[in-house]
């Protein structure tokens, strides 16, 4: 059975002297070809976080450490402002700034000293250049200089601002209840737009990708289908994903609608149902295509914990046996083909007939989806996991 302490051991070896948090490799190891890349160090310092909401000793040395090389080092450009995707690319993305402002979130309510400036400069930055308030969603990726607008928009960025936004009203509720409702009304606004409209109106077959007016891209990167962030046609685990935050989102809205548990069910169970075995193959493939046939049959760990945290999430909102099932037999498939007894992780990637992958990602990089999907799971719903262990 997958340990929350073992895999924090194995998170912990990601640390970096030079500062922040490196990519890992199946042996453990960081792999010193990749450059330091700034989702990586984002997600770990939020890992660090909850375990330090956990009581788990040293966590908090290791939050600072993320927070010092997010807010001082070479990531964070002191010149234009805000952060770059890695040590060799400039762009600012909002899929990079939406995980900075999760870390400084997770990082506030666990306690940091330094986590609310690191807050305080995201948020700022998130609303500014992100945030379109006439659509209600977030625009994709600037210049280094904040000067060109990226035509392309996606969803997945939107995804992890929702997340992101919930994560802030939660540290600064305290403090600024005012900023936190404007946020989880953000957040609303967003899940309203992806799931009560896009994803009920093509019968939860979710687009992901669009032009600058928001009209759908079908057939974008058809040909890079196994693209790690933008892959072609329906991403199961997303999907999920967007389940799980409609409930989170539903948990601290002030007067919930009653479509976000609606939509998280029927999103859940159109992604449980079409993608479970699409290929004849235990498990969820990566994509499927228009049609509901696999396009990547690719097994992502992500995926899977994704499916697990979102039954978990689904079983205490509705109090529904079946979502209590989907969880532990999914869960018990988990630990019978992802867990990695020699890490304490699980593999990132495997094939359709359960064997090691590489096609989309190398060896188990960071621990940000299973560590949440331990942590959701018995716990009460709140706007963000780190809310949830407070």
């Amino acid at each position: 059975m997958t340990e929350l302490g073992r895999l924090l051991d194995f998170a912990e070896r990601s640390r970096l002297p030079q500062g922040g948090f490196g990519y890992l490799g199946d042996d453990g190891r960081v792999l010193p070809d990749r450059p330091v890349e700034t989702w990586i160090v984002a997600r770990m310092t939020h890992v660090f976080g909850l375990a330090t909401l956990l009581g788990r000793l040293g966590a908090d040395e290791l939050v600072r450490h993320g927070i010092e090389a997010l807010t001082t080092g070479p990531l964070h450009d002191a010149e234009h402002g805000g952060w770059r995707a890695s040590t060799e690319d400039d762009a600012k993305t909002a899929y990079v700034h939406a995980f900075v402002l999760l870390a400084a979130s997770t990082a506030t309510t666990a306690g940091d000293p330094g986590a609310l400036a690191l807050l305080n400069e995201a948020l700022g930055l998130w609303e500014t250049w992100f945030w379109d308030d006439e659509t209600g969603m977030a625009v994709e990726e600037w210049d280094r200089t904040w000067s060109r607008l990226d035509d392309y928009r996606g969803v997945n960025a939107n995804m992890h601002g929702v997340e992101a936004s919930l994560a802030a009203a939660d540290a600064l509720e305290a403090t600024d209840p005012a900023v936190a409702w404007d946020l989880r009304a953000q957040a609303l606004r967003t899940t309203e737009r992806v799931l009560h409209g896009w994803a009920r109106q093509r019968d939860w077959r979710l687009p992901e990708h669009y032009t600058s007016g928001w009209e759908p891209l079908p057939e974008h990167n058809r040909e890079r289908p196994a693209d790690p962030f933008r892959p072609f046609g329906v991403t199961i685990g997303h999907q999920f994903e967007w389940a799980r935050l409609a409930l989170h989102v539903r948990a601290v809205a002030a007067d919930p609608p009653a479509w976000l548990l609606d939509d998280a069910v029927g999103m859940f169970d159109a992604a449980a149902e079409r993608g479970w075995a699409a290929d004849g193959q235990e498990g969820f493939p990566y994509t499927l295509d228009w049609d509901d046939r696999p396009v990547v049959g690719a097994r992502m760990h992500w995926v899977l914990c994704e499916a697990i945290a979102a039954a978990a999430v689904l079983a205490r909102s509705t109090r529904e046996d079946r979502y209590r099932e989907l969880a532990d037999r999914w869960l018990a498939h988990g630990e019978a083909h992802f867990a990695d007894p020699a890490t304490g992780s699980w593999h990132h990637e495997l094939t359709p007939t359960g064997d090691l992958g590489t096609g989309t990602w190398a060896g188990q990089p960071d621990a940000y989806h299973l560590a949440q999907m331990l942590l959701l799971d018995g716990r009460p719903v709140r706007g963000s996991v780190a809310a949830a262990l407070r």
